[in-house]
């Protein structure tokens, strides 16, 4: 991944084959959606545990001085451990705020009581705004998703907008998304516009692509 660098032209890609794509990942959200809605509470909140220990044991984290991270929100893997936890061992945390237009802001992370909530179901942090390029400060980025196939591509929810804001992260830069371990390894439609992630990360290992 480069920063800065525009989505791959793919062969054969058109109207056809990006209609038949959109439906497949649309069909995929759903099946991965329904998943989780279907985890007991309890079960998320020890999961939510355990990414947080797996993440925070990797080399990667341990060296980082800025992880940009995100808030969970519903089914998703849950993430307030690892805030805390990040926050603890003095990283500074990067949050994301979501502006009109669907791009990421960044603002640090101040603690629980400094989120608030958001349009779209989301909390955000309150504090100042840090600017879309922030994000490439960050030593590590943790992006929400619902799978990942083996090549790094991601299926997110589709908005688009850590599509645009990961063209801003520098090459080299470890970019993984959180997932459960049966969300990894699956066959995640391409469009021409998706950005591949370096790894997943799960409440059992760091898979790096």
């Amino acid at each position: 991944m480069r920063s800065g660098q525009g989505p791959p032209d793919l062969p054969g890609s058109g109207p056809g084959r990006g209609d038949h794509a959109a439906a497949a990942k649309t069909a995929l959200r759903d099946q991965v959606m329904a998943a989780r809605k279907a985890r007991p509470v309890a079960e998320r909140g020890a999961l939510a545990r355990a990414l947080a220990e797996t993440v925070l044991a990797t080399p990667e984290v341990q060296r980082a001085a800025t992880v940009a991270a995100y808030v969970g929100v519903g089914s998703e893997p849950g993430t307030g451990p690892l805030r805390q936890a990040l926050r603890e061992a003095g990283k500074r945390v990067l949050l994301p705020v979501l502006r009109p237009d669907r791009d990421l802001d960044w603002a640090t992370y101040a603690g629980e009581r400094a989120l608030g909530e958001a349009p779209r179901g989301l909390l955000e942090p309150t504090g100042p705004r840090l600017g879309v390029d922030a994000v490439a400060t960050a030593d590590v980025v943790l992006v929400p998703g619902l799978a990942v196939a083996f090549d790094g591509l991601r299926l997110g929810r589709g908005g688009g907008s850590y599509d645009r804001a990961l063209r801003r992260v520098p090459v080299g830069t470890p970019v993984w998304v959180l997932l459960h371990e049966d969300e990894v390894g699956r066959d995640v439609p391409r469009a021409a516009h998706d950005l591949p992630v370096t790894g997943a990360a799960t409440p059992v290992e760091v898979v790096r692509f």
